[in-house]
């Protein structure tokens, strides 16, 4: 999407970091014990005019680690049944390994430096990505190590709102609770929630430029 005329690359909107938005589905909450069992990613494109939109997907079940951790109560949550013969899933380092591939070439397409995870609740995604990333020994992990842009927290602000499902009801995007905990369908709700708050900043910051600045319409 980078050689669209109505796309320009994301370069120069976030200090050089690309964002990516990721979920995750666990074993637990652990990132060093419990398993990763999804994982999911949104990527997103900007238009000339600095508003951002969703441009693609990819997801992947992933097998749990040997000797790794798996809470009933979290499978319970997500409704994964880690190790029936019909879920397709592949070894964390080959789900990561594809991933991170796909990752890179949307950084060079839009110019950055470096991909930095979007989230809700980031911290827990990020913690889960590196953890897999040391534990199998990848070495080029694309995201910035600790640094994370938070829906939660843009949530707050923006809808007086932390929880994921009252956010998106909140920014007026729908929301299924039966499609709810796929990492997926949560990472495609996040990347929603995120494009709906950075193009109601990029409209705000217009019209403080012309003058005509009327105030969020988030309530």
């Amino acid at each position: 999407m980078a050689n669209h005329p109505d796309y320009v690359p994301m370069a120069q909107r976030f200090r050089g970091f690309l964002p990516v938005v990721v979920d995750v589905e666990t074993g637990g909450f652990n990132a060093n014990t419990d398993a990763l069992l999804e994982v999911a990613a949104v990527f997103l494109q900007m238009d000339s005019k600095g508003f951002i939109s969703t441009s693609g997907t990819a997801s992947y079940h992933v097998q749990p680690f040997e000797g790794a951790n798996i809470e009933a109560a979290s499978l319970e949550v997500n409704g994964i049944k880690p190790f029936h013969p019909l879920r397709i899933a592949l070894p964390e380092r080959d789900a990561l390994g594809k991933l991170f591939k796909t990752i890179r070439s949307e950084i060079k397409n839009n110019e950055c430096t470096r991909a930095i995870l979007v989230g809700h609740n980031a911290s827990f995604d990020l913690n889960f990505i590196n953890a897999a990333s040391e534990r199998t020994g990848i070495k080029r992990n694309p995201f910035h190590p600790f640094s994370n842009l938070d829906t939660v927290s843009l949530g707050a602000i923006a809808y007086g709102q932390t929880v994921l499902a009252r956010v998106a009801q909140a920014a007026k995007i729908g929301w299924d609770n039966n499609e709810a905990h796929s990492a997926l369908y949560d990472a495609s709700k996040t990347a929603e929630i995120f494009c709906c708050i950075a193009n109601q900043w990029r409209t705000q910051a217009d019209n403080f430029e012309t003058g005509s600045y009327a105030g969020f319409e988030a309530y």
